[in-house]
């Protein structure tokens, strides 16, 4: 009798601690995307001192996280919110490996560097929030990936080069904001149509870049320029008309008086009809 009591006792114990290793085992794809991220970035006030190595290969208990800015949902981090941390260094391409991740915001920091294309990935993504950084180079067109973005703040960085076409497929989209970069190049059409008399998104979303132009952009000064150009050239054209007329009067003239009187037919003949 005490020989099966104490064999239930061992399995109840050995079965009690497989299910919490299990709750606290992390997905592998969360553990490469957590320590190639943390790698990537220094962080000289130390307010990421809990993310270490033993966090990354244990982040979450079901819907409790051990890691500061990490949110958990069922095992898996599903937000990283790391805003105004004065965090500096680059993107890690390994973001992408944190699969669940819904929303990503690591605003407000002095993050450099390009966006990875690789976060085409994160393809629950809902909210990417990168702005207030220093981050530069293109846009990466493989964010339209993302099907479920509702939100794309990059205001603030040094951002150049063209909007996405692509991002005009991105249906789920409700805000915009790509202010204050250095973009250039129309606005994408997708991202500009009417839609019960007003733009998808107005001018905000895309003050503060010099190089950008269209609708819903304000006209700017280059048309009044153009226009003032387009005076200036037909000014000097018909200047330069009458200087040209001038001068073909004053050489017939000359030749007429200096010529024999058996030439004065056929210089009169190839002067021109006033």
């Amino acid at each position: 009798m005490l020989k099966p009591l104490l064999l239930f006792i061992l399995l109840t114990i050995t079965t009690t601690t497989t299910q919490t290793q299990t709750q606290h085992a992390s997905d592998p794809d969360d553990e490469s995307c957590l320590r190639n991220l943390h790698a990537s970035l220094s962080d000289p006030l130390n307010n990421l001192k809990n993310w270490t190595s033993t966090t990354f290969s244990y982040p979450c208990n079901g819907f409790t996280s051990y890691l500061v800015g990490a949110t958990c949902n069922n095992g898996r981090v599903y937000k990283l919110s790391l805003p105004n941390l004065s965090l500096s260094g680059t993107l890690s391409p390994y973001l992408s490996n944190c699969t669940n991740l819904q929303s990503l915001d690591l605003s407000s920091n002095q993050i450099s560097g390009p966006i990875p294309p690789d976060l085409q990935s994160l393809l629950n993504l809902a909210v990417l929030n990168l702005s207030s950084n220093s981050l530069s180079g293109p846009i990466p067109p493989q964010l339209a990936y993302c099907a479920y973005l509702n939100v794309i703040d990059l205001h603030a960085n040094a951002l150049s080069g063209e909007i996405p076409q692509q991002l005009g497929l991105l249906v789920r989209l409700t805000v915009l904001d790509l202010s204050y970069n250095r973009l250039s190049g129309p606005i994408p059409a997708l991202l500009a149509n009417k839609t019960g008399g007003s733009s998808r998104f107005n001018a905000s979303s895309f003050l503060g870049n010099k190089g950008l132009f269209g609708y819903p952009l304000p006209a700017t000064g280059r048309r009044s320029l153009t226009v003032m150009e387009i005076v200036g050239i037909g000014l000097g054209s018909g200047l330069l008309s009458l200087v040209v007329s001038f001068t073909a009067v004053c050489i017939w003239l000359r030749m007429t008086e200096k010529g024999p009187p058996a030439e004065e037919g056929k210089v009169s003949h190839l002067m021109p009809d006033y």
